[in-house]
C-alpha cells in the first residue's frame, strides 16, 4: 500500500505550482490528500504518513493568517513521530518563527549568509551539491539551514551552507527539485536550463528517505 501524504494548498500563498509538482515527482509512489486553512476533522490525519508543504510566498503574517486553523494539529501529528516535508516556503515553516519543529538549527534566507553566491531573491539555476555530487537546481529565495543542532545534510549551497537537511522526521529542502519545464520557461534566462524531470527523482528518493527514518 501506497504511503500517504497530505498536502497543504493555499494559492497563490501556498503554490499550486509546487503542489502540482510534489504530485508529478511523488504520485507513483504516494497517495495524497489535500488540505488549505479551513480546519481539518479531528481524525484527518489519522491515516497520514507524512505532511507536505509546498512553497509559495509567505511570511510571518501568511503563516497566522493559513494555519492558525491547523496549527494545534499539524504540530501534534510531526510530535508524534509523522513525517514533515517542507520545500522553500515549507522549509521555512518548521523554522522557530512558524512551526517550531526545527531543534537546535533554523532556517534563514540563504541570500544573506556570508559567502552566498546570490543577493538577490529572483528565480534562478542555483549550483549546489548534492549528496557530494554537482548539480544545479531551481531556486527563488530559498533558505539555509543554520545552527549546532544534529541532523544529516543531503545538500549544501556553494558557500558550504546546508540547503537540504533530514532532521529525525523533518526533510526540509531550500530548493525546488519539484520544478517543471514551464517553471523554465517562463524566465528568458532560465529557459536553456531545463534538463528534464530527473530532479523530480532526487525528490521522489529524498521522500522514501525521509518516510524510511
Amino acid at each position: 500500500m501506497k504511503p500517504t501524504i497530505a498536502l497543504f494548498i493555499y494559492d497563490p500563498k501556498c503554490s499550486v505550482q509546487s503542489a502540482n509538482g510534489i504530485m508529478h515527482a511523488l504520485g507513483n509512489h504516494y497517495n495524497f490528500k489535500i488540505f488549505s486553512k479551513n480546519t481539518v476533522e479531528d481524525n484527518f490525519f489519522d491515516n497520514v504518513d507524512m505532511i507536505a508543504v509546498p512553497g509559495g510566498f509567505g511570511d510571518a503574517d501568511t503563516y497566522k493568517t493559513l494555519l492558525k486553523n491547523n496549527q494545534r494539529r499539524v504540530r501534534e501529528f510531526v510530535d508524534a513521530g509523522g513525517k514533515y516535508l517542507g520545500i522553500c516556503m515549507g522549509a521555512y515553516w518548521a523554522g522557530s518563527h512558524y512551526f517550531k519543529l526545527l531543534e537546535g538549527v533554523d532556517a534563514v534566507q540563504y541570500l544573506k549568509r556570508p559567502g552566498t553566491d546570490t543577493r538577490r531573491p529572483h528565480a534562478k539555476e542555483m549550483p549546489i551539491t548534492w549528496q557530494g555530487k554537482p548539480e544545479s537546481m531551481f531556486w527563488y529565495d530559498g533558505c539555509a539551514f543554520v545552527g549546532n543542532g544534529r541532523y544529516k545534510t543531503i545538500a549544501t549551497y556553494a558557500n558550504g551552507d546546508p540547503m537540504a537537511i533530514i532532521q529525525g522526521n523533518l526533510g526540509l529542502i531550500g530548493c525546488h527539485p519539484e520544478a517543471e519545464e514551464f517553471w523554465y520557461s517562463s524566465y528568458s534566462w532560465m529557459k536553456p536550463r531545463w534538463t528534464g524531470t530527473r530532479h523530480h527523482k532526487t525528490l521522489l528518493h529524498f521522500a522514501d528517505r525521509l518516510m524510511a527514518q
